[in-house]
C-alpha cells in the first residue's frame, strides 16, 4: 500500500516539533538525547557508560517474506548506525501475524520473516534473544536494538559547523519502486507511468530498492569516526527533507542545511514526474524505508569518505561486508550559517544512481560528485 511521508512508525519523532526531552543538555552523567531523534541515550549511573536504545516497527513493504525481516532488522539497527554506533548487544524482534493467513502461509512466510531478521542482526554482530508474537489483522515486524557505550563509542547528532558538508550512503526513490511495482497489475495506475518506463526496469529498480533496504549502514557508522563526523540522522519516513530538518533543529551552533543534489535510483524522478510529482520524491518528502545515513563531515574528508564507502568490498573494518558491501555515497549539499533549518534548492541536480549490474553510463560521472562539494549559494534566512 502507499506510504505517505512520516508514517514509519518511528516512536517520539516528529516532523515539526521536538519534544523538550528531545532537545541536547549535559547532565550530571553526560549528554542525554531522548524523544525526537534516532535512538534515546540515557547515562548510566556507573562508569560513565551510557544505555542507548531504539525501537522501529511498520508493515511488510515487499512481497519476499526473507528479505522483508532483512530489511526491517537494518531499518532498526540504522538508528545505532545514525550516532556512529558499530557494535549492537542485544535486539528482540517484535512480529505481528496476520489473523486474515491461513495456516499454510503462515508456517510458509514467518520463519522466512524471522530468518531474514536474524540474518541480518549476524551480519552486524549481534544476535536477537527474545521479543513478542501476536496475533493481528495485519502483519507487522519491527525490533529493539540496545547496546551500552563508552563515551568514544558514539557521535552525538550535534555538531555541525558552518562548512560541513553533506554526504548521502544510500540514494532515494524507494517508496515510488515499491508502488511502481505494484502498479504493475493495476492499469489505471500503470497507464500514467508505462511511458516513461518497461516493465522490465520496474522490475531491476524494484529489485535494486529491496537490495539498498536490506543493506546495513555498518560501514558507514564506522567510516563517520575515521573521518570526523559532526552530527547524523538515517533517512526513513519524513524522507530527506524531514530527516534534515529534525537533525538541523539539534545543533548546538547556529547552522542550515541546504541539499543541492539529490540521488535517485535510475528512472524514479521520471516516474514521480508523470505520476504528477508521486509522493513528493524530487521535494525531498517521499517515504523511504531503511535508507541511508545523512552525514554532517568536515568538507576537507567527504571525498575521502565517499571513496572509502566504494571501497568497503574487502572490508577492512574487520566485519563481513555482506549483502550491500561496496556502497554509494554523494556529497549532496552544505551547511551554512542559518537558524536551524534545511531546504532543497529549486532545482537540485538528480543523479541517477544506476541498478547495479547495468553498464554504468553518463551518470556514472557520480564519482565525480564525490570529489567537489556543490558551491556555496545564497540562502534566505
Amino acid at each position: 500500500s502507499d506510504r505517505q511521508a512520516g508514517q514509519d512508525g518511528r516512536t517520539g519523532e516528529s516532523g515539526e516539533e521536538t519534544s523538550e526531552f528531545g532537545q541536547l543538555g549535559p547532565v550530571s552523567h553526560g549528554p542525554r538525547l531522548g524523544i525526537g531523534m534516532d535512538s534515546c541515550v540515557i547515562p548510566l549511573r556507573h562508569g560513565g557508560l551510557s544505555l542507548i536504545q531504539t525501537t522501529d516497527f511498520f508493515y511488510p513493504l515487499v512481497e519476499d517474506p526473507y528479505m522483508m525481516g532483512r530489511i526491517a532488522c537494518a531499518n532498526v539497527l540504522s538508528d545505532l548506525y545514525a550516532m556512529g554506533i558499530t557494535e549492537c548487544d542485544n535486539m528482540l524482534m517484535l512480529l505481528s501475524i496476520s489473523q486474515k493467513m491461513n495456516d499454510k502461509e503462515r508456517e510458509h512466510v514467518m520463519p522466512l520473516m524471522m530468518r531474514g531478521f536474524r540474518d541480518a542482526a549476524e551480519e552486524g554482530g549481534t544476535s536477537v534473544t527474545g521479543g513478542q508474537t501476536v496475533m493481528n489483522p495485519w502483519i507487522i515486524v519491527g525490533g529493539v536494538a540496545t547496546v551500552v557505550c563508552q563515551p568514544n563509542d558514539f557521535i552525538m547528532p550535534d555538531g555541525a559547523i558552518p562548512g560541513d558538508v553533506l554526504v548521502l550512503t544510500k540514494p532515494l526513490g524507494t517508496q515510488v519502486a515499491v508502488n511502481a511495482h505494484q502498479w504493475m497489475d493495476i492499469p489505471e495506475k500503470w497507464n500514467k507511468i508505462k511511458l516513461v518506463i518497461s516493465k522490465e526496469e520496474v522490475e531491476q529498480a524494484y529489485q535494486e530498492a529491496m537490495l539498498n533496504m536490506a543493506t546495513l549502514n555498518r560501514t558507514a557508522a564506522a567510516l563517520m569516526h575515521k573521518f570526523n563526523a559532526h552530527a547524523a540522522t538515517d533517512v526513513t519516513g519524513f524522507g530527506i527533507l524531514g530527516h534534515a530538518q529534525n537533525l538541523a533543529k539539534q545543533q548546538r551552533n547556529d547552522v542550515a542545511f541546504v541539499i543541492h543534489n539529490l540521488p535517485i535510483i535510475a528512472k524514479m524522478a521520471a516516474i514521480s514526474k508523470a505520476g504528477g510529482n508521486l509522493f513528493g520524491l524530487l521535494q525531498g518528502t517521499s517515504s523511504e524505508t531503511s535508507g541511508g545515513l545523512l552525514i554532517c563531515l568536515p568538507r576537507e574528508q567527504a571525498a575521502r569518505f565517499c571513496a572509502e564507502m566504494k571501497a568497503s568490498r574487502s572490508s577492512s573494518l574487520g566485519q563481513d561486508g555482506g549483502i550491500g558491501d561496496g556502497q554509494q555515497a554523494w556529497i549532496i549539499g552544505i551547511v551554512e550559517k542559518g537558524n536551524r533549518c534545511a531546504r532543497i534548492i529549486d532545482k537540485p541536480r538528480i543523479i541517477e544512481v544506476p541498478y547495479r549490474g547495468a553498464v554504468a553510463n553518463t551518470q556514472e560521472g557520480n564519482n565525480n560528485n564525490n570529489a567537489s562539494p556543490p558551491e556555496t549559494q545564497p540562502t534566505q534566512a
